[in-house]
């Protein structure tokens, strides 16, 4: 067994680089005050006009309602908007078409008050799915009918909803944080100081790759995510957890400042990052070393600056059930001499030679919305860049995380499997907690610099 990250390090480095270069080009279309959105499936409705069911390729699986065109609605009974004030919806859509056209949201009727209107663009496919937000500025208090009315000045189905939700900023303790705000004094600091750094002398000869990393070993399992079930402990599927030793269910930024214990160098990355546990025969096998690769895959990345403190976000999907042989995009691989030999009887593993280990990277979305640390699926305040570039809803280059995983296994004929399920199921979170100054040099020093530093910050 391989007990030291340096060795993880070593045995990696020639497939590694040969797996990060291809992930540069690719192209992808309770104790806390959380902020606890309500959120609204669109399959719940009361009534309907023109609305069909189907199973949905969203994120978070369950069903969406398919095929809307411009005279369609859905009828929504007592829904609570809380207390009167600003409230910001957001409609998680999927079009082909892009109409043109909106879906509107009105109170009581079908021609009641006008609350909130979403502009319909495409986004690539049915089930090619986007967040768009609309604020609410005044609404009535209390239990109430809404109405998502469908709006197009031309005929033809435009426009799948899966999902409703409303944050008014002023939620407690729950299992699903929704829309939670930046500080934005605390940001605006943030991005000053960052601004303000000096970059340092690239030497000659650096590597011009834009990257840094953190070096994780294994800390602790539990069966808690203080993302998506926050403040519930046992509510989640075991997680093997690397960073910060004090993450649990309870897990805030606050706390995480609060507990300079980590299983990661450098020791200024407080930093939480947690997977599903994997098993072999009934058996836990813990990763040997989790590398963890902030970089950038913009053709310039310039103008990437740190995350926030506090900011959060999760890539992969645990709902996910489907098969993953040799070839797939969300493959575990071989690494070491003499790679695969086989697959498992199942073909969803690789069976590696005695001299190799099993691995997995997992990469997390490069761009983000500039104004939002979580949202109400983890994923929608963020985003892939799309060719090459951050705009839209989601402006903001952040840098590109990667964890790259090792475990001491060559695998079984008879397979493996994670708490979450199969290994389509691979999913990883990420709950930062970097000193600032430490993120914010890595950042102007290695990233906007395109030079590639170690776990020092240093090229």
């Amino acid at each position: 067994m391989i007990r030291r990250s340096v060795h993880l390090h070593t045995l990696l480095a020639g497939v590694l680089a040969v797996v990060l270069a291809a992930a540069l080009s690719v192209t992808l279309t309770a104790q806390t005050a959380w902020a606890a959105a309500l959120v609204v499936q669109a399959e719940s409705y009361a009534a309907q006009s023109g609305a069909g069911v189907e199973a949905t390729a969203d994120t978070d699986g369950g069903q969406n309602v398919a095929y809307l065109a411009d005279g369609d609605w859905l009828r929504f009974d007592t829904v609570d908007l809380g207390a009167a004030g600003p409230v910001t919806a957001s409609a998680r859509i999927a079009s082909a078409t892009g109409g043109p056209g909106t879906v509107e949201l009105r109170s009581g009727s079908l021609t009641g008050p006008l609350l909130a209107t979403f502009p319909i663009a495409p986004t690539g496919g049915w089930q090619t799915w986007a967040t768009r937000t609309a604020d609410i500025t005044t609404h009535p208090t209390g239990p109430q009918t809404l109405f998502a009315v469908i709006r197009s000045a031309t005929p033809g189905d435009f426009v799948n909803i899966n999902w409703f939700s409303f944050d008014n900023g002023g939620g407690s303790g729950g299992p699903a944080p929704g829309w939670v705000g930046i500080d934005q004094a605390a940001w605006n600091t943030q991005l000053a100081q960052f601004r303000a750094m000096t970059p340092a002398t690239v030497p000659a000869g650096t590597v011009r790759v834009p990257e840094f990393n953190a070096t994780c070993t294994y800390s602790h399992s539990k069966p808690d995510d203080p993302i998506v079930a926050p403040g519930l402990p046992g509510a989640s599927h075991m997680h093997s957890f690397f960073g910060n030793k004090s993450t649990d269910a309870f897990t805030t930024p606050q706390s995480l400042s609060a507990n300079p214990g980590t299983s990661c160098t450098p020791a200024k990355d407080l930093s939480a990052y947690w997977i599903p546990t994997l098993y072999q025969d009934g058996r836990a096998v813990e990763s040997d070393g989790v590398i963890v690769y902030y970089g950038s895959r913009l053709p310039d990345p310039s103008a990437t600056v740190p995350f926030p403190q506090g900011f959060r976000m999760i890539a992969g999907n645990a709902k996910s059930q489907v098969p993953t042989p040799a070839g797939s995009a969300n493959q575990f691989f071989c690494a070491g001499e003499g790679g695969e030999i086989g697959r498992s009887a199942d073909g969803n593993w690789p069976i590696c030679a005695p001299t190799a280990k099993l691995v997995h990277q997992l990469l997390f979305p490069d761009c983000w919305d500039g104004k939002h640390l979580d949202s109400p699926d983890h994923k929608s305040h963020v985003a892939f860049a799309h060719n090459g570039t951050c705009s839209g809803d989601h402006p903001v280059a952040i840098p590109s995380v990667s964890f790259v995983i090792g475990y001491p296994t060559s695998g079984s004929a008879t397979g493996l499997s994670l708490s979450s399920g199969m290994a389509s199921s691979i999913h990883g979170d990420f709950f930062n907690a970097w000193d600032n100054a430490a993120l914010g040099h890595r950042v102007k020093d290695c990233i906007v610099q395109s030079a590639k530093c170690n776990s020092a910050g240093t090229f």
